[in-house]
């Protein structure tokens, strides 16, 4: 890559901790971020065993407040955010009239007057114009994604490392909650979310306080089994928990009911953008189905590839590639409803030659609680 082309680029204020560390970067949606530092694999483990640490900052956060904020959030996002109560997130999407993705998002409840989108890093300036267009209420919208850096801790021993740096006792922060309080002294929301499908916590400081927070969490992390991971592990930890990407299992073209994201559409709340198409489809049934998959062949069903079934070609993998956990090729695709069942026989299109796989049940891991 070019001087110039690196210039261009957009980076975190944990930039120079990565490299320090001598992390490989990589263009991700206009970011140079890192994809791996001492290797996806190893990386991967560390969550799936002890625990990871990835610098997230480079998603988006979007600020709705006033005293129409919740009518703002449940109009153009499809789950009910009158559900939430303060310090309470829940995962949710912003949609086209036509039904499809513009975006999937976390909402949390800050107050009644202040919800805090957490939203795609690539995303974020389109679904800021996107809400704002539709602001009809008595509600303001920032775009406040400077205002923070995003560390995420993630792995079975993810909340006693935060815990190690926090006065605040946190097991009493569930799934999807958040407080705001302080980790080693710094201001911060500690969010119990994450994108990997282990336990954890992603926690948003100020940048000036990012890198000093980055630094405590790898040198108290030492007793913890601590990891610096990249993209490229985040990536094989979402797909194995099933978990969907921008621009891959979901996108303008795609509803959620094909997804299998019905469970984030809440119709009976009220109207919402997109809340027709839903439901039309809903009524009528769908045609394709997302569907996990696991390559019997040898070879990798990678994103954009065509998927056969009977010799025919039927639909597309979205996302594919090695399970470090289990040790095999899998891979997500959308097919015909009536072929999106366990044990199909399916055919991946690899280098213009048909490799046999099978439709399996997702999500493809999951972690045991305690």
């Amino acid at each position: 890559m070019s001087n110039s082309a690196e210039s261009t680029l957009q980076r975190t204020p944990l930039f120079e901790e990565h490299r320090a560390l001598g992390a490989k970067t990589i263009d991700f949606g206009g970011w140079d971020m890192p994809v791996q530092y001492s290797g996806i694999i190893d990386e991967h483990q560390a969550v799936r065993q002890r625990v990871g640490l990835f610098d997230v900052s480079h998603m988006g956060e979007i600020e709705v407040t006033g005293k129409e904020a919740l009518q703002l959030v449940n109009w153009v996002a499809t789950n009910d955010a009158s559900r939430l109560v303060d310090g309470q997130a829940h995962y949710s999407a912003l949609l086209y009239e036509h039904g499809g993705f513009v975006d999937d998002i976390l909402v949390h409840r800050v107050n009644e007057e202040h919800y805090f989108l957490c939203v795609n890093a690539s995303n974020q300036e389109k679904d800021f114009a996107h809400i704002v267009a539709l602001n009809r209420f008595q509600a303001e919208v920032r775009l406040s994604s400077p205002d923070y850096v995003q560390i995420a801790v993630q792995g079975p021993k993810g909340v006693p490392l935060v815990q190690s740096l926090c006065d605040r006792d946190l097991s009493g922060i569930k799934y999807y909650w958040f407080v705001d309080d302080a980790v080693a002294g710094m201001s911060a929301r500690i969010a119990r979310t994450g994108y990997t499908g282990e336990d954890g916590f992603e926690l948003y400081v100020s940048p000036a306080d990012g890198p000093r927070l980055w630094r405590l969490l790898l040198e108290k992390g030492k007793e913890f089994g601590v990891t610096p991971c990249g993209l490229g592990a985040r990536n094989t930890l979402r797909m194995e928990s099933a978990m969907a990407l921008y621009g891959h299992e979901i996108d303008a073209s795609i509803l959620p009911p094909e997804a299998g994201l019905n469970w984030i559409v809440k119709p009976a709340k009220g109207d919402f953008v997109g809340r027709d198409a839903v439901t039309a489809l809903q009524e009528s049934g769908i045609s394709r189905k997302l569907c996990g998959f696991e390559m019997q062949g040898r070879g990798i069903g990678r994103d954009g590839y065509s998927v056969l079934v009977n010799g025919e070609a039927a639909g597309w993998v979205t996302s594919g590639g090695p399970s470090p956990t289990l040790g095999k090729n899998i891979g997500l695709c959308y097919l015909p409803v009536e072929s999106a069942t366990e044990g199909t026989a399916i055919q991946i299109v690899i280098r213009n030659q048909p490799v046999d796989a099978v439709v399996v049940k997702t999500p493809f891991y999951k972690r045991e609680k305690s």
